[in-house]
């Protein structure tokens, strides 16, 4: 079973730029699909990026595009997410997922994805 840890979390101003990582461990981990998600007080957890493991496609949901960048590096078994020009409704705790379909109309169902981290912390604030 795949497991995920995100780290790189943490308080920026507005404009601001971080970038966070997902390392994903155990059997066959490196051959998984990998999305971001983020969940703010009192909303629904939401889709932001995702990467396929064969050829690299990535989607982004329409609030990040221009400004978040996903990548991985196969060598490290981790995937990046790029986050620029950050505003306040960036504000979430995002969540790496794994085991899930990378394929238009179905990589931002939150419940297609079977494996999921803990979460990191990204505030933005002045």
């Amino acid at each position: 079973q795949v497991r995920l840890v995100e780290s790189g979390g943490g308080l920026v101003q507005p404009g601001g730029s971080l970038r966070l990582s997902c390392v994903a461990s155990g059997y066959e981990s490196e051959y998984y699909n990998i999305g971001w998600f983020r969940q703010a007080p009192g909303k629904e957890r939401e889709a932001v990026s995702c990467i396929r493991v064969n050829d690299g496609k990535t989607y982004y949901a329409d609030s990040v595009k221009g400004r978040f960048t996903i990548s991985r590096d196969n060598a490290k078994n981790t995937v990046y997410l790029q986050m620029n020009s950050l505003n306040q409704e960036d504000t979430a705790v995002y969540y790496c997922a794994a085991d899930g379909p990378a394929d238009d109309g179905w990589w931002d169902l939150v419940a297609q994805w079977g494996t999921w981290g803990r979460g990191t912390q990204v505030t933005v604030s002045s």
